[in-house]
């Protein structure tokens, strides 16, 4: 599904992102867009917390499509 990958690519990045911040403190996104507060790094940081929340849902899907191939 399409937004499967989308929302893996938004985690991927803000993953990477957050890794960076911790590693390194130096922070991607805020770097590329002009600062934490400005309204394009709210938006991806907003996309990348949205993402990792649609990505809970394969954490239940497999078992749903288990349970459906064995009706």
């Amino acid at each position: 599904m399409i937004m499967d990958r989308i929302a893996l690519v938004l985690a991927i990045i803000g993953g990477l992102n957050w890794g960076s911040v911790g590693l390194f403190k130096f922070d991607f996104v805020a770097y590329l867009f002009g600062g934490q507060l400005s309204s394009v790094s709210r938006v991806i940081y907003t996309l990348v917390g949205l993402s990792a929340i649609w990505l809970i849902s394969l954490l239940f899907r497999h078992r749903e499509e288990e349970r459906e191939d064995r009706v």
